[in-house]
């Protein structure tokens, strides 16, 4: 596949940000689409691809990413945030096929997902209808296509499997509906990268969609207790409750695992049917991997030693939260004319520069928060019962972080490694909220500065500030004095004392 020239749109999400670096070490020339290229300024594999600027909702912006380009690979969805997000998917999908085919594009490949024959579909979720509807615009789109359908994909950091992980790690007793006797074919992430890279040479009469799966097919059931076993853990009992309907399982999910509501929703009303592979014709135009395709137990331990190892490479986690602020933190003069309140310390420490460093880095997850680890739980149950992410969403790496990366509810905005971090909330608030650590250079150790920011919205975002106002004595105090504290702690017993602390 040398020379072959790929255009990868969604290479900041799970599936693309993992296929980006494969294709390259296939040979592939590669460029990818983003709206904010900032958010690859530190992904490893940056510097050896073209990075063209766009929107797939702004079809003029497409024109010249898409030029001399071989291969499409589609890979954008929206998980039904915005409650129009089927006009909005079916809008990219149309904008895609017309600049694939006036630039002469060779082939579209589209991952979408598994669902029930035309016959069995009626009552299908608005996540699943616009899957399918999407895949139809590009096979009519002129552009040869393949149209992936994949189920539950099973990989470190996926939806799928941090639903499935959570759910049997937390409850010793799982009470569930009835889709948990359904029918799932489940996939490994590396196998759906096998058959993305492989479509990419399929000849161009083939114009279709292709079921995917694994070679297992499980109840959801099934699937959770043969995590357990991988786990090492007792094996689940589960009652299927007719009473549980698709919302009310969407809001059980959301308060009992990091998976926010808005992704909880279309993954719950996806699972209402079996969601097993038709046909297997892929196998006529792509060989299996060598080895063949992984079992789904096995494909369980390979995401369990990634996430022992902290080698996760994409995780959900990097898809911005629908509604959550996304501009960012306005440059002082900016603030003129707006409400804006800040809380503001600053602690000298004997500590070096690098080691005050090392502790900012690694704020958050398993480390926690330096203060108050009560109050911070309350404020992450408190997002959660909105339909927030609450606090336990973690973060991807133990130790590096980088620009664009979830940190519990916030989102890593802007990082100058050794100097500066800048988190951006994504928790519910009325407003605008930042958190900001600097570590600084000084003559007998290093300064450590910290800078709350919030903008309130209306009188809703005033009187919020003015609640909590109380709790941020103990809380952003206590947390610049806990930091600076365990700059001075040596790294292997401040290792000890975090490993393992709940997020």
């Amino acid at each position: 596949m040398e020379g072959v020239r790929s255009l990868v749109t969604g290479a900041t999400g799970y599936i693309g940000g993992r296929l980006v670096p494969r294709l390259l070490k296939a040979g592939h020339e590669v460029r990818v689409l983003v709206r904010s290229p900032e958010k690859l300024r530190d992904v490893p594999w940056a510097p050896e691809v073209d990075v063209a600027q766009g929107d797939l909702g702004d079809r003029d912006s497409l024109r010249s990413a898409f030029e001399g380009v071989d291969v499409v690979y589609y890979l954008v969805h929206s998980m039904g945030g915005a409650k129009d997000f089927e006009a909005i998917e079916r809008e990219s999908a149309h904008n895609v096929a017309a600049a694939a085919h006036d630039a002469g594009v060779g082939r579209i490949v589209y991952l979408g997902g598994l669902h029930p024959t035309p016959e069995e579909s009626a009552g299908l979720s608005p996540h699943l209808r616009s899957r399918v509807e999407v895949g139809r615009i590009l096979l009519a789109s002129g552009v040869p296509t393949a149209a992936l359908q994949a189920g539950v994909v099973i990989g470190s950091g996926s939806t799928s499997f941090e639903m499935i992980r959570h759910l049997t790690e937390v409850l010793p007793y799982m009470p569930a509906p009835r889709w948990v006797r359904n029918r799932i074919q489940p996939i490994a992430v590396r196998d759906v990268l096998h058959y993305l890279i492989g479509a990419a040479t399929l000849p161009p009469e083939v114009n279709r969609t292709f079921d995917i799966g694994g070679p297992d097919v499980l109840r959801y059931g099934q699937m959770m207790n043969g995590y357990a076993l991988e786990a090492g853990l007792r094996q689940r009992p589960i009652a299927a409750l007719p009473v549980l309907t698709p919302w009310l399982a969407a809001q059980w999910v959301n308060l009992v695992t990091p998976i926010p509501r808005t992704l909880a929703v279309p993954i719950i009303a996806s699972l209402q049917f079996d969601c097993v592979a038709h046909e297997h014709d892929i196998r006529d135009h792509i060989p299996d991997p060598e080895g063949g395709l992984t079992p789904y137990r096995r494909a369980v331990r390979l995401a369990l030693e990634k996430m022992r190892q902290g080698e996760v490479e994409t995780s959900w986690q990097d898809a911005l939260v629908a509604g959550a602020a996304s501009d960012p933190l306005p440059s002082d003069p900016d603030w003129a004319g707006h409400t804006v309140y800040t809380d503001v310390k600053q602690r000298r420490t004997a500590a070096s520069p690098e080691r005050l460093w090392t502790v900012i880095e690694g704020i958050g997850g398993e480390n926690g928060w330096y203060s108050f680890p009560l109050a911070w739980a309350v404020r992450g149950w408190m997002d959660k019962l909105v339909g927030g992410v609450g606090l336990r969403r973690g973060r991807r790496s133990p130790t590096r972080l980088q620009v664009g990366d979830a940190l519990d509810f916030w989102r890593v905005e802007e990082i100058e490694r050794g100097r500066m971090l800048r988190l951006r909330a994504e928790m519910k608030v009325p407003g605008r909220a930042w958190l900001e650590m600097r570590a600084t250079p000084d003559a007998r150790g290093s300064v450590y500065d910290q800078r709350a920011v919030f903008f309130p919205r209306g009188l809703g975002g005033r009187l919020y500030w003015l609640a909590i106002l109380p709790f941020h004595g103990v809380i952003f105090t206590g947390m610049a004095n806990r930091i600076t504290e365990a700059a001075l702690t040596p790294v292997d017993t401040l290792e000890a004392e975090t490993h393992g602390r709940p997020s």
